[in-house]
C-alpha cells in the first residue's frame, strides 16, 4: 500500500458477448458450494501501524472502557491479522523511517499479540526497508551491491531466518505473503517487470529463493501457504499478463492476493469477474489481502486523506460506518461466491491507524530515505474501523456477518454446461418466439457459465424459477446482469407472492457485469416466482448469473 498518492495502470477489461471458450477452461459441472458456512474463512485486518500507534499515545476503546485494539477486534469477529516486515527500516544513525517501523522485533510482537486473542497471522515479507508497491521495489540498503547470485542467496537466507525467528517465538504464520503489491516484481532491478522489462526469469527465480526459504524453515509436519500479491483487484489483463508468466516459470505458490479499493481499482463486477476468471484458470485460492472505504470525510489530522467526496462518488458507498458495513458485506459476497470453495477471505487495510501525532507514514529519515517531499501525515485516519478517538464503529459487526442462504437451485447456471433448457429454470416464450433465444454460455461472472438471451430475430422470451416452501417475510432478489441495451424491455421481477408483481430494468452496460437486485419483496403465501424477462429486437443480448433469492 503505497503512502500518499496511487499511480494507476492503465487497462480495460473487455467482458463482451461472445468471448472464445479458450478464455476460460470447464471445471466439473456443480453448484456453488457457500463459504458462509465455512469457518475458516478469513475476516483479517493489516495491524501493521498499532505499535507505533500506541507508542505515540493512541488508546482504543468499546463502549466508552479502555481496551487493547486487537481484543476489540478479535471479539468482533476479526480472526486474522497481516503485518508486514521491513528488513531496516532505521537509517545509519539509527533513526526510524515510521510509517510502522515495521521490523523483526515489532512484527513478533505484534503476532504474539494476535495469538493470544485467538487470530492468525499472514506476515508480509516486503524484501525491502521501506515501502514497496508497484512504484517503489527498492532494494535493502544492505543487499544494493550484490550479485544476482548473491541476491538471491540473501533472499533465500533472509526469508528462512525470518520463519526460523516466528516459530523459536512460537508464532508460526499460516500465511506468508512473499512481496508487497509485485505487480511491477521485486528487488529492483533485478527483479523488475513491467515498463519494458520484460523477461520474468529473474523476478521468479527471486521468489522462487524467498518460497524455498521459508519452506526449508519447516518441519515436515508445518505447513504454511505462500501468496503472491498484486494490486488493481479489478484489472483481468493485468492478472492474466503476470500469472501466466509466473506460472509459466514454475512459481510454487498457493494463493492469489489482491488488493481492492473501488475508488482505484475498478468495479465490484470487474473484480468478481477477474476473481472468478483467476481462481480458475490458475487453480488457486484467491484472497483480499487489502481494502478499505472511509466512515467520513473528515480529515483527522487536518493534513489531507485519500479519500474524499470524488472516491466516495467513485465507491459509490456513503462515506459512514453503515456504508463501510455495507461495502464489507458486497465485498464479502463476491469473495464467497468463487466457486469450488476457493475465495478465501478479505483483510481491512490498517483499521487502527487513527490520527495520532507523529504517527504518519513516515518520519524525517524515512522521508529522506525514500526520496519522498510529501507531506508526513496519516492519509487513512477516515478509512479505519476507529474514529478520529479511538473508539470503535459500528461497522466493526461487518466482521460478523453471515451471507443470508441462497434459495435459488442451479443459480450459476453450471448444472448442464451449454444448454437452452437449464435444469431447474422455466423457459417462456411468446408466440412466434423460439426456444433457441434461451441458452447458457461461458464465461459467466461466476463459475464457468452465464445465462443469454438473444436471437437473430425479434424474440420475446423468459426465464423463470418458482421458489416454494417460503416462510413469510421480507425477501431480496439480485443478480450480475450484462446488457446491449436495444429491447423494448428487459426486467427482472418478482411475482406471486402475495403481492403485485415488481420489476426492475436491466441497464444497458454491454462490457461491465453490474448487479441489480429487487427488494423489500414481501412474501405472504409461501412462494415467489422470480426470473428475466426481455422483449427484444433482432440482435439484442442480455447476460444474467449468479441469480440469488434471499430472506432478509
Amino acid at each position: 500500500m503505497r503512502k500518499i498518492s496511487i499511480c494507476l495502470l492503465a487497462a480495460v477489461l473487455w467482458l463482451g458477448f461472445f468471448v472464445p471458450d479458450s478464455m476460460l477452461s470447464l471445471r466439473e459441472m456443480s453448484n456453488n458450494v457457500y463459504a458462509a458456512s465455512n469457518s475458516d474463512f478469513i475476516m483479517g485486518g493489516d495491524v501493521s501501524m498499532l505499535h507505533e500507534v500506541e507508542e505515540l499515545g493512541g488508546a482504543f476503546y468499546e463502549q466508552g472502557v479502555e481496551k487493547d485494539a486487537l481484543e476489540i477486534l478479535s471479539a468482533n469477529g476479526m480472526n486474522y491479522v497481516r503485518l508486514r516486515l521491513w528488513v531496516d527500516p532505521y537509517d545509519t544513525q539509527g533513526n526510524p523511517y515510521g510509517g510502522g517501523t515495521n521490523d523483526l522485533q515489532t512484527a513478533l510482537s505484534l503476532a504474539k499479540r494476535a495469538k493470544a486473542q485467538g487470530m492468525e497471522v499472514l506476515l508480509n515479507l516486503h524484501y525491502s526497508d521501506f515501502w514497496a508497491d508497484p512504484g517503489t521495489q527498492t532494494k535493502p540498503k544492505s543487499w544494493q551491491n550484490l550479485s544476482y547470485n548473491a541476491l538471491k542467496n540473501e533472499v533465500y537466507q533472509y526469508s528462512k531466518g525470518v520463519i526460523e525467528a516466528f516459530k523459536q517465538e512460537g508464532v508460526l504464520p499460516k500465511m506468508v505473503q512473499v512481496g508487497n503489491e509485485t505487480t511491477s516484481g521485486i528487488l529492483w532491478d533485478d527483479g523488475k517487470v513491467g515498463a519494458g522489462y520484460n523477461d520474468f526469469t529473474q523476478l521468479a527465480e527471486l521468489f522462487s529463493a524467498g518460497i524455498s526459504g521459508i519452506q526449508d524453515a519447516l518441519s515436515s509436519e508445518e505447513e504454511v501457504e505462500i501468496v503472491l500479491h498484486l494490486d488493481h483487484g479489478g484489472d483481468n489483463r493485468l492478472y492474466r499478463w503476470w500469472f501466466d508468466e509466473i506460472t509459466n516459470l514454475g512459481v510454487d505458490f498457493d494463493i492469489i492476493g489482491l488488493s481492492y479499493y473501488p475508488f482505484w481499482h475498478g468495479t465490484m463486477g470487474e473484480l468478481h469477474y477477474n476473481m472468478n476468471d483467476i481462481s480458475n484458470r490458475y487453480n488457486k485460492d484467491v484472497m483480499i489481502v487489502e481494502t478499505a472505504y472511509g466512515f467520513t470525510l473528515d480529515d483527522g489530522d487536518g493534513l489531507g486523506n485519500s479519500f474524499f467526496e470524488e472516491e466516495e462518488r467513485i465507491g459509490g458507498y456513503p462515506a459512514s460506518p453503515q456504508g463501510q458495513m455495507e461495502f464489507m458485506n458486497d465485498l464479502q459476497e463476491i469473495v464467497e461466491d468463487i466457486p469450488d470453495g476457493r475465495g478465501r477471505g478479505i483483510f481491512w487495510w490498517e483499521p487502527a491507524w487513527i490520527p495520532v501525532e507523529g504517527a504518519n507514514w513516515g518520519t524525517e529519515a524515512g522521508k529522506l530515505y525514500n526520496d519522498d517531499h510529501g507531506l508526513l501525515s496519516n492519509p487513512w485516519d477516515n478509512q479505519t474501523l476507529f474514529d478520529f478517538h479511538g473508539n470503535v464503529l459500528e461497522s466493526v459487526a461487518a466482521f460478523q456477518y453471515n451471507t443470508p442462504d441462497n434459495l435459488v437451485k442451479n443459480h450459476d447456471f453450471e448444472v448442464d454446461g451449454w444448454t437452452n433448457t437449464p435444469t431447474d429454470w422455466g423457459v417462456w416464450t411468446e408466440a412466434g418466439s423460439s426456444k433457441e433465444a434461451v441458452f447458457t454460455e461461458s464465461p459467466g461472472i461466476n463459475g464457468d457459465y452465464k445465462l443469454t438471451h438473444w436471437s437473430d430475430q425479434d424474440y420475446t422470451v423468459s426465464t423463470y424459477q418458482v421458489i416454494d416452501g417460503l416462510e413469510d417475510g421480507d425477501y431480496t432478489f439480485s443478480a450480475w446482469v450484462l446488457n446491449s441495451g436495444g429491447q423494448d424491455d428487459v426486467y427482472i421481477y418478482a411475482k406471486n407472492f402475495g403481492s403485485n408483481e415488481l420489476q426492475q430494468a436491466l441497464p444497458v452496460s454491454p462490457d461491465q457485469w453490474v448487479k441489480i437486485e429487487i427488494d423489500h419483496i414481501t412474501v405472504t403465501n409461501g412462494q415467489c416466482e422470480i426470473g428475466i424477462i426481455s422483449y427484444a429486437n433482432a440482435g439484442n443480448w442480455m447476460n444474467i448469473d449468479n441469480v440469488k433469492f434471499y430472506k432478509n
